[in-house]
């Protein structure tokens, strides 16, 4: 007998309520920008339009998933690296971030 999963209700923001830190619009420098696009942008979006640009540009490594191959413009975001794991990537965008 099959058990049916329930999808939980996310509860309706309260009025007032904080906006949380990856939401917050921030200031890109120009090198992110070049990157993922004109700025102010929240956290999450810098991550998505970045992921997307490492996709349609096939950076991803082929044998290590993790390791992203920077092209020209990603370079200027990771402080010169030609090769950055995923999570070293979290902290060089950082940087560009304000």
């Amino acid at each position: 007998m099959a058990v049916k999963k329930v999808a939980a209700k996310k509860a309706p923001a309260k009025a007032g309520a904080k906006t949380s830190a990856f939401m917050k619009p921030m200031k890109l420098t120009g090198e992110l920008e070049a990157v993922v696009g004109k700025g102010p942008m929240a956290r999450s979006e810098v991550v998505k339009a970045l992921w997307l640009y490492i996709k349609k540009n096939k950076l991803q490594d082929e044998k290590n998933k993790r390791n992203i191959n920077a092209d020209d413009k990603l370079k200027l975001v990771f402080a010169g690296k030609k090769t950055v794991n995923m999570f070293e990537m979290t902290k060089l965008v950082s940087a560009h971030l304000s």
